[in-house]
């Protein structure tokens, strides 16, 4: 029975079995302890006030969020082991953490008096709140009601006047700028043409100094909004007994987590989710939210998908239809397939060399010198960056729609053919359309990578930190030139070069995930279509 069930093969089936299901169960526990750790960060975690007493016999008091224990390696545990808390106060004490030895720790009590204020400036603080002032009008805690009202009603004043000034600076006063930088370079390349006669000069003379009237304006309503914005305080007190006075501006969220009930918590979670979704990050990448990226790594595998599929399947359709079979030919499908394993920072440096230098380079003496010395194309961007993963995700595209074409049938070329088709109208109306699944098999493959790459966006257009993006108001609306932030290089920033890394380690779990995300979508709508397409052309090959 035995030889019987190993020499029906039986056994490889079950062998390969088990060895897809133990890598499932990997890929979704990783998934999983990603998530976790990512998403655990944006719950609000109680604030603990520990009372310790060092080996001198002087008490202190600290205060945080628990973050986890170690016991330091080679050492007793019943010595040496310590707990991690995150203290905030980074104005006061230099740093977010700090570590506490177990066996110095006298006390440990919970407080519902904490507060903590998100602020936009030296992290969290963590203290008590002492009072608020708000228009001159000083409201103390020991009316705790009034206060804290007091406090919520500043906080969403100090919002709305921070969205203000950023809507000024970035789209009002952005935009501005970016005319006057227009007309200095009209101004320029009449120069350069010698056409810069006093009538066309007078003319740009004329609209800068309407620009520089509207800016004028915007200024004056920027310092007005600076102003109020200054005029509401918090003084809070830490534990040590120190008091500082945050200026109302600075503050994105005050709450009381040893407060909290389950509901709000939840809330406070989905808020805090939200943020980090969509607003911009601040402190370094480690506070904030991570839109920017998102757009910026959306908009590259977009971009990029655009380009190396046309190129994919024309190579392929050479290949396959038009290209006589000989050693030329499998030469150049060696080729192509080596080029499927040549490392990713390879194409890197073939970007910034080809691209960057030589054809942004080549653009801007030809389209841009008005612009010279500072380039234009000239220097990494999204463009090229699209282009150099466009680049690199070729040979899937071209192996898989070769592989499609392939399984079409012979007889149906053949009797589109006979009913008076030309090849080329053969091609267009029936083998692409039936090979098209294939097509979006090569492009998923290709998502798939590209999303992940950060090697050669290094040298090609990623960013730690995007001013604008990609895509505003300004002709022509879309600017490729311009540089642009990536989940995967955020992940490398955040984690690896980041002055606070205790603080920055949750984030990167939370963009892992995320990218993970916006992977699994974008794979998720290209499936979509190449079953769609996949159903429609079912029926042609039988």
């Amino acid at each position: 029975m035995k030889d019987k069930f190993f020499k029906s093969g039986e056994h490889w089936v079950w062998f390969n079995a088990g060895a897809i299901a133990i890598s499932l169960v990997m890929v979704v526990g990783l998934i999983l302890l990603i998530a976790v750790r990512g998403l655990s960060h944006f719950w609000p975690a109680d604030v603990v006030v520990f009372e310790t007493q060092g080996v001198d016999g002087q008490t202190q008091f600290a205060m945080g969020e628990i973050y986890g224990e170690e016991v330091p390696k080679g050492q007793d545990p019943e010595v040496a082991k310590q707990i991690l808390l995150k203290t905030g106060n980074r104005d006061l004490y230099g740093l977010d953490f700090r570590w506490l030895k177990i066996k110095e720790i006298v006390a440990q009590t919970r407080r519902d008096d904490v507060m903590v204020l998100e602020r936009r400036e030296w992290g969290n603080f963590y203290g008590f709140l002492k009072s608020v002032n708000v228009d001159g009008s000083e409201f103390a805690n020991s009316d705790s009601a009034e206060a804290n009202q007091q406090l919520e009603l500043l906080i969403d004043r100090a919002n709305e006047l921070h969205e203000q000034v950023k809507e000024i600076e970035k789209d009002d006063i952005g935009s501005i700028n970016y005319d006057i930088e227009q007309l200095r370079l009209e101004r320029r390349r009449l120069q350069l043409e010698d056409a810069d006669t006093p009538e066309a000069i007078a003319e740009i003379r004329e609209q800068e100094t309407k620009l520089n009237a509207e800016f004028e304006v915007l200024q004056a309503k920027m310092n007005e909004l600076y102003r109020d914005a200054k005029r509401d305080s918090v003084v809070m007190e830490s534990i040590d007994g120190k008091t500082v006075t945050i200026n109302g501006m600075d503050i994105v969220m005050a709450f009381q987590p040893n407060q909290m009930g389950l509901f709000s918590k939840i809330g406070h979670y989905f808020k805090k989710a939200a943020e980090f979704i969509w607003d911009e990050p601040r402190e370094a990448n480690t506070e904030g939210g991570v839109f920017p990226a998102i757009f910026g790594t959306v908009m590259m595998v977009i971009l990029m998908s655009i380009m190396v599929t046309p190129f994919g399947v024309v190579a392929a359709v050479y290949l396959h239809e038009y290209a006589k079979q000989g050693f030329v030919t499998r030469l150049i499908r060696i080729a192509v397939n080596n080029l499927a394993g040549v490392p990713s920072i390879v194409y890197g440096v073939f970007g910034l060399g080809f691209f960057v230098y030589f054809l942004g380079g080549s653009i801007d003496e030809l389209f841009y010198p008005e612009a010279k010395p500072a380039p234009t194309f000239g220097t990494s961007g999204l463009l090229w960056a699209s282009i150099t993963l466009a680049l690199l995700t070729l040979p899937v595209v071209i192996v898989s729609t070769e592989e499609g074409l392939s399984r079409i049938p012979k007889s149906i070329r053949e009797g589109s053919l006979a009913l008076g088709a030309t090849k080329i109208e053969t091609l267009w109306r029936t083998v692409l359309p039936m090979a098209s699944p294939a097509m979006m098999t090569g492009l998923i493959l290709a998502i798939a990578r590209a999303a992940g790459e950060v090697a050669p966006l290094m040298l090609v257009g990623v960013v730690k930190l995007a001013p604008t993006l990609p895509v505003d108001g300004n002709f022509p609306f879309v600017h490729l030139e311009r540089k642009f932030m990536h989940l995967g290089f955020h992940i490398y920033d955040v984690g690896f070069q980041s002055p606070n890394v205790e603080a920055a380690r949750p984030l990167v779990y939370a963009t892992a995930f995320l990218l993970v995300l916006v992977i699994i979508l974008l794979n998720i709508t290209a499936i979509k279509i190449r079953n769609r397409l996949r159903e429609k052309y079912k029926s042609l090959e039988h």
